[in-house]
């Protein structure tokens, strides 16, 4: 996408009501007004848009973001490279920019975090402490939540579900070897999961990839849910493009498709409802919760984040900010675009109450593309607000069957576009406007 102007991008990122918009990123900015610590933990679509918001608006407070990774590669997109249309490369993001604002950028592991003397403590031995803490460590993948699987089984079934490169690499490799004629087994997870419709993509991505260069193969679908997002135009689509390919088992009154077990030495895979597949590429996406540092700050409830929705500030810790995927968000989906607006309100809040700027209503918007073929995509989206304690949703949309091709191919457009707007946000990059797309 080129020529992408500042109304454009404000858009395409759902610029809050929360005094923050996309002008970030072009206009200049006033100075703090007050000095504080901000410490962030997690580099992703959450913590990195926080850290490039509250270090350009008020550029005396000192922010600190603890990130593990010194490249981080986005899930959000990854499917489209499994698909062929996008390379790895074009997922990797570096934090250069973030560093030239003068955001301090530690690449560590956050281990512990102390509330009570507000500090975090990393791997490498070092303390930071904070007047206020962000928290935005996206999600931990429950090994144990299927029999049989465990880090060891994803080197050899692999979720490819987090923003670990080799995992995606992995998948990816897998289909490429697998012999024409072979068969893919996609184990999908129960709710809440990240992003609702990426399993779903991924599957039609995947039944793109053998359609176009493995056409004799076969992708089997086990879904323990009876019903998922986006469902009337994935069936239209995988009905459309790869019948004969794809096989979507749901999950019924009568039959459980949730996954009773795995054998990573024989790549079987075992339903509740008795039914086996012996996968040659097995791509199983297990049950999810909060990042780790999450639980040891205090601020998780079960698996995930209770936080108040009128600035994402956690329920059980004060001064923490828990965003993104590990948060319990309810009627949003854990989503990048969920996150990144998420992280706009944060920044906000923050920069009220340590920089003394104006605070506004929280809103928040989400907008989530999945490509199904070539040049066809579908979306669905709305915006929220707070309202008793809940967070909510008005404006709601979603692709309907028997959309007409240019308005598909029009949402792939919006959706590339997203993308660079997106990553300039997280990492206070210019808009390149290059295309990191190729034909699939």
């Amino acid at each position: 996408m080129t020529g992408l102007t500042r109304r454009d991008l404000g858009k395409l990122l759902g610029a809050t009501g929360a005094g923050i918009s996309a002008s970030a990123i072009f206009s200049p900015f006033a100075k703090a007004q007050a000095a504080g610590k901000v410490v962030i933990v997690g580099g992703g679509a959450g913590g990195a848009t926080v850290a490039h918001y509250v270090k350009k608006e008020a550029p005396a407070l000192d922010v600190t973001l603890i990130e593990a990774n010194s490249t981080y590669s986005s899930s959000f997109f990854s499917n489209l490279y499994i698909g062929g249309f996008r390379t790895l490369a074009s997922l990797n993001h570096g934090y250069a920019g973030l560093r030239k604002i003068g955001v301090k950028v530690v690449h560590d592991y956050a281990t512990d975090v102390d509330t009570t003397k507000k500090t975090v403590r990393t791997r490498s031995g070092k303390t930071y402490s904070y007047d206020r803490l962000v928290l935005s460590p996206g999600i931990d993948i429950k090994y144990d939540s299927i029999a049989g699987y465990s880090r060891a089984a994803a080197a050899v079934m692999p979720h490819a579900y987090n923003t670990d490169a080799a995992q995606k690499r992995l998948l990816k490799r897998q289909l490429e070897a697998m012999k024409d004629g072979g068969t893919v087994v996609m184990a999908m997870p129960n709710n809440p999961f990240r992003c609702p419709p990426g399993p779903y993509e991924r599957a039609a991505m995947i039944a793109h990839y053998l359609k176009t260069k493995k056409p004799k193969s076969k992708l089997v679908i086990f879904d323990p849910k009876k019903a998922f997002s986006k469902q009337p135009v994935f069936v239209e689509a995988y009905d459309k493009y790869y019948k004969g390919i794809l096989e979507l088992n749901l999950t019924t009154d009568i039959d459980d498709f949730s996954i009773a077990s795995v054998d990573p030495k024989t790549k079987e895979i075992i339903t509740k409802a008795g039914k086996k597949a012996k996968a040659d590429v097995a791509n199983v996406i297990p049950q999810q919760r909060a990042g780790e540092i999450a639980m040891k700050a205090g601020c998780t409830e079960g698996d995930w984040c209770p936080i108040n929705p009128e600035n994402f500030s956690s329920k059980k810790v004060k001064d923490v900010y828990v965003l993104g995927d590990a948060a319990v968000a309810v009627e949003m989906p854990k989503s990048a675009f969920s996150a990144n607006s998420q992280a706009k309100v944060v920044a906000a809040d923050i920069l009220a109450e340590l920089a003394k700027k104006e605070k506004f209503p929280a809103r928040y918007r989400n907008t989530c593309w999945s490509l199904v073929a070539p040049d066809d995509c579908v979306k669905i989206g709305a915006s929220y607000a707070p309202k008793d304690g809940k967070l909510d949703p008005s404006g709601s949309f979603v692709s309907q069957r028997g959309e007409d091709a240019g308005v598909r191919k029009q949402n792939y457009a919006e959706s590339v576009g997203w993308y660079d707007g997106i990553v300039a946000d997280m990492f206070a990059k210019t808009v390149s406007g290059q295309p990191a797309t190729k034909k699939g």
